[in-house]
């Protein structure tokens, strides 16, 4: 019996083992590693919190220079306000560069590294959106063409950047807006709060002021849609499960009923996080990427049809 306990425990060390290694060779793979370590990218602090720097990674266009006024998107990553990298949006940032835009991937603080909630993670996009607007001259951005875009809790935070009136940082310049000039949101939460009793399967319940740090209504972007929130693309799964497709219906049913534009890519089949860079045989990244180009240039911010097909052929 000992040396059964004995082969049982050993089997199952290595079990764990190889299951530690595969987690790892899959976060390799993935390359939503945190801290992130990106090559070519300008690194700038965009806000201090005690000793946490949180930084902007920019992604400029081949010969970019301070005096250009480029469009510019800001991303920020996924992870249920508690984890995550902002490595995940690298691959999209790469892109949009070599399209011609300053493609950035922000930090900012999460629960498990920084004992905050959601709240302060919506601060910290707000504070990263006015950073960019603040210093488009030596970014060489256009203040007017500023983004956020972001996945899953990271299109919460982007989307309450274009619609939430408060949770700014109180010691920042408000005369400097942290409103962007679109949103780009992948699988976003949009809708933390019930809409006419409909609470979405008891999605719109589950995210209180004890995980938020605010009441629901008043860091849901839904609830706080109004005439002149940013122009809006929204990817989505039709099969998320773990954010309801119905919660992005009912945001672009408000943006639409206060007279602004918003468009909703619906994917059948396709489940939360359905859109990263290699997941499965990338077939939805490169897809949402190519809409997410569509809708830059719509607005006049990129020019010609999408590459994305023959940049990752040639890039990878």
């Amino acid at each position: 019996m000992k040396i059964l306990a004995l082969l049982l425990i050993t089997i199952t060390g290595v079990a764990f083992a190889a299951d530690k290694l595969a987690d790892a060779r899959r976060a390799k793979k993935s390359g939503f590693t945190y801290p992130p370590v990106f090559s070519g990218a300008q690194i700038v602090t965009y806000k201090t919190v005690g000793e946490t720097k949180l930084a902007l990674n920019i992604f400029n266009p081949e010969g970019h220079k301070a005096s250009d006024s480029r469009a510019a998107i800001v991303f920020f990553f996924g992870g249920g306000w508690t984890s995550g990298s902002p490595a995940q949006f690298e691959e999209q940032c790469r892109y949009l560069a070599s399209r011609g835009m300053v493609a950035i991937t922000a930090d900012y603080r999460v629960a498990s590294r920084h004992q905050v909630k959601a709240a302060q993670c919506v601060a910290d996009a707000k504070s990263a959106v006015r950073y960019v607007r603040a210093h488009a001259k030596e970014l060489g951005v256009d203040p007017k063409r500023i983004a956020a875009g972001g996945g899953s809790a990271g299109g919460h935070i982007a989307g309450c950047t274009g619609t939430l009136p408060g949770l700014d940082e109180p010691s920042e310049d408000k005369t400097v807006s942290s409103v962007p000039d679109a949103m780009v949101l992948f699988n976003p939460a949009l809708t933390l709060a019930p809409v006419d009793g409909n609470d979405f399967g008891g999605f719109g319940t589950r995210v209180g002021v004890e995980r938020m740090g605010a009441e629901a209504t008043a860091i849901s972007p839904t609830h706080n849609v109004k005439a002149g929130t940013p122009p809006t693309i929204i990817f989505h799964g039709k099969a998320d499960s773990t954010v309801p497709f119905a919660t992005v219906e009912v945001f672009a049913a408000a943006m639409k009923k206060a007279g602004n534009r918003c468009e909703v890519a619906g994917f059948e089949g396709q489940q939360h996080g359905f859109f990263n860079f290699g997941r499965g045989d990338n077939a939805m990244f490169i897809a949402t990427l190519t809409q997410a180009d569509k809708f830059l240039a719509s607005l006049g911010w990129l020019s010609g049809e999408p590459t994305v097909d023959a940049f990752f052929k040639t890039s990878k």
